[in-house]
């Protein structure tokens, strides 16, 4: 177990075994932190896909190589971090490893404080869900405004029988009155007064019928159309009421947290970034110990065997170098000789061909001399050309 968070601390195992326990205690310490920084992490992870997805699989699939990559990185950032004995130069050198330790801390935390908070959460989700219903519902209400006017146009319409019947029943009073005297004309009887009050209701008495008979039907026809708008507005209301109930996704849930009070958020979400950076703090307070000294002098070592099989090789490489243009230059010199040799002697050879022309023509001349010597000079400018003679 113990060279199991050596490991996890990224520290050499083979070197930590020459130094004392209080070096293996520290280490391993590291180590611990490390992997279980990773473990919180896949946890994380895992919790945050599954109220994605709503899988298990897949949330333990994602979480398990989430786990694994910030393992990795963690490790890295402690295994890069060399102690040198000066504080404040290390923590120049450490921040940026730092500052990327905040970053993975708080996207550590964040699906666990979901957890952490879960009732809280689902209470603000319930709220929200019926603000949005009600929302949603007014919205649809003002897509379906035509019910209220067609609901205005029947109250319109029985307005206007109600006007008609509280006509007729007015002249139905006056025409009562006036047969039995006690209003009108004061006279008992039916007398013409009390014919043209009975013409006048019986003219609004059948427009009442006629006008309750068409009213009838066109309250029909209205009320079909309200019931048929009222169903399409139910329908679409209840869509929306099933969409608002899912609304409880990763998002929904990370802005119902912040409406959450920020202390006890802030204190989960600084316990993780103590958790992450604890590695780098760790070994970045503790003090310069047996194996930073024998690790600089293995590194030490190793880098000075590299320089010089580097120098090594580059003196080769150097050798090789001045022995390849030490050739050139030597076949350079010898196929410049050479050519010099060839052109002298083709200079010597025409030289040589020359004087054995001029001796061939000095005895051909010399024999037509002998056979003329009349014409001798004759024979001496024959084929003269510019004062200078032709082979």
């Amino acid at each position: 177990m113990q060279k199991f968070f050596w490991w996890c601390a990224g520290s050499d195992d083979t070197i930590l075994e020459k130094c004392s326990r209080s070096e293996h205690t520290k280490y391993a310490g590291i180590g611990a932190t490390v992997f279980f920084t990773g473990v919180l992490a896949s946890i994380s992870g895992g919790y945050a896909l599954y109220t994605v997805f709503d899988s298990a699989v897949m949330a333990t699939a994602f979480g398990l190589l989430w786990g694994a990559v910030i393992f990795n990185l963690d490790r890295f950032i402690v295994s890069t971090l060399r102690k040198e004995g000066r504080f404040w130069k290390e923590l120049l050198m450490v921040t940026p490893r730092i500052l990327l330790a905040l970053v993975l801390a708080v996207v550590i935390s964040k699906p666990l404080e979901l957890k952490i908070f879960d009732k809280e959460i689902q209470a603000i989700l319930k709220e929200k869900q019926a603000e949005l219903a009600i929302q949603h519902k007014a919205l649809v209400g003002k897509q379906f405004a035509e019910v209220d006017s067609v609901k205005s146009e029947i109250a319109g319409i029985r307005k206007e029988i109600e006007a008609k019947m509280l006509e007729r029943n007015k002249l139905y009073e006056a025409v009562a009155a006036e047969s039995d005297g006690t209003g009108g004309t004061g006279k008992v009887g039916k007398g013409p007064i009390y014919e043209e009050k009975k013409r006048q209701y019986d003219k609004v008495d059948e427009e009442l019928k006629l006008l309750q008979a068409s009213a009838a039907d066109r309250i029909l026809v209205k009320e079909k159309r309200i019931a048929d708008l009222m169903m399409n507005q139910d329908k679409v209301v209840a869509e929306g009421q099933a969409s608002f109930q899912n609304y409880d996704g990763l998002m929904a849930r990370i802005d119902a947290m912040d409406k959450l009070p920020w202390l006890p958020v802030f204190f989960i979400t600084l316990l993780f970034i103590c958790l992450e950076t604890a590695p780098i703090f760790t070994k970045l307070i503790s003090n310069k110990g047996p194996y930073d000294d024998i690790l600089k002098g293995v590194e030490h070592e190793r880098t000075t065997q590299e320089m010089q099989r580097v120098a090594e090789r580059q003196k080769q490489y150097d050798t090789h170098h001045a022995v390849a243009e030490a050739k050139f230059a030597a076949r350079t010199e010898h196929e410049v000789a050479a050519q010099k040799e060839k052109e002298r002697l083709k200079s010597d050879a025409h030289l040589e061909v020359a004087r054995e022309s001029a001796a061939v023509w000095k005895e051909r001349k010399l024999a037509e001399v002998n056979r003329s010597p009349n014409t001798a000079s004759e024979v001496l400018n024959d084929g003269e050309e510019n004062g200078y003679y032709k082979w």
